[in-house]
C-alpha cells in the first residue's frame, strides 16, 4: 500500500494528476499538493454487509485510510461502495479533512457520531470551493435506492472534471450539464447493473458530452456488478470515432498537465 500512497505524495508539483483507485473512486492532486478524493472504497465493508457471494472485493487495497490527508472527501451517494462506513471515519479522524455528502448520507453519518463541523451535505446545484478545488454538484439517477446521489464537476487549476456518479443514460439532463463549459474529464460507470449506465451508454453520453477524455469506472470489484471494459472501448470506436478515451487500472496515475 505504501507504493501508491508515495506516489501521490511526490507526483510533480505544478501539474494535475488523476489516480483512479478502484470501483468509483478517484484521487485528484492539484497543482498545489491539494487532494481531493471521489468515492474512495478502500475496505471490504461491503462483502460484510451483503456477504461473500457477489460482493466480495476482487481488486486488492492500494490504499491505507491514515496513509494520505485530503483536504476533501466526495460521497456522491450512501451505498457502502461510495460511502464507505469503515474508511471515511478514518479519512476524517484528522479533524482537517472536510467531506461532502449526498442528503442520503446524513443517517449514516449521525450513526457513525463524526463530527459535524466538517461535514456538508450537497444536492444538485450546490456548488462549494474548497482550497482549489471548485465542486459543482449536478443531478443524476440512480433509481430508489439513492434518490438524493448526486454527480460532481471539480474545477482545478484550470481544468474540469465531471464524475457522472452512479447513474441510468439521462440524455434529457445533458444540456444541464454543458452549462458547466467543455469537460477535460468524463469518469462514469459501465456495469450496467442497479440502474447505471453500461459501457454503450457510457459511449452515448460521451458522444453528446464531447468530454477531451472518458474514463470508465466502476467495474472489476465485484462479480455481482458487471461491467466490461471491452465492449465501452468498441462503443467508443462505432459512436464516438476520434474522441478520447482511457482504461485506467487501479492506481494508474494520469496527469493533465500544467
Amino acid at each position: 500500500m505504501d507504493d501508491f500512497a508515495i506516489r501521490v505524495r511526490t507526483a510533480e508539483a505544478g501539474k494535475t494528476h488523476l489516480f483512479f483507485i478502484g470501483q468509483a473512486g478517484f484521487i485528484i492532486k492539484s497543482r498545489g499538493g491539494q487532494l481531493l478524493a471521489v468515492d474512495p472504497y478502500l475496505s471490504d465493508c461491503v462483502e460484510r454487509v451483503e456477504g461473500h457471494v457477489g460482493f466480495k472485493r476482487l481488486l486488492p487495497k492500494i490504499l491505507g485510510p491514515y496513509e494520505l490527508e485530503f483536504d476533501c472527501v466526495i460521497a456522491t451517494h450512501p451505498h457502502f461502495d461510495h460511502f464507505d462506513m469503515d474508511t471515511i471515519p478514518q479519512l476524517m479522524s484528522n479533524q482537517r479533512t472536510r467531506l461532502f455528502a449526498s442528503i442520503g448520507c446524513r443517517k449514516e453519518i449521525k450513526r457513525l457520531m463524526m463530527p459535524g463541523g466538517k461535514v456538508f451535505y450537497v444536492k444538485p446545484g450546490d456548488t462549494h470551493t474548497e482550497g482549489g478545488f471548485q465542486m459543482e454538484f449536478v443531478p443524476c439517477d440512480h433509481g430508489k435506492g439513492a434518490p438524493d446521489a448526486v454527480g460532481v464537476v471539480v474545477t482545478v487549476d484550470g481544468k474540469k472534471i465531471y464524475f457522472a456518479g452512479d447513474t441510468c443514460l439521462r440524455l434529457d439532463w445533458v444540456e444541464t450539464y454543458k452549462e458547466k463549459g467543455d469537460f477535460d474529464i468524463m469518469a462514469a460507470p459501465i456495469n450496467g447493473k442497479y440502474g447505471n449506465l453500461d459501457g454503450r451508454e457510457c459511449a452515448m453520453l460521451a458522444r453528446e458530452l464531447k468530454p477531451a477524455l472518458t474514463i470508465p469506472c466502476h467495474y472489476g470489484m465485484f462479480a455481482s456488478h458487471g461491467g466490461n471494459p471491452g465492449l465501452f472501448r468498441e462503443a467508443m470506436q462505432e459512436l464516438c470515432p476520434g474522441q478520447g478515451y482511457l482504461l485506467m487500472c487501479m492506481g494508474e496515475q494520469f496527469t493533465l498537465g500544467g
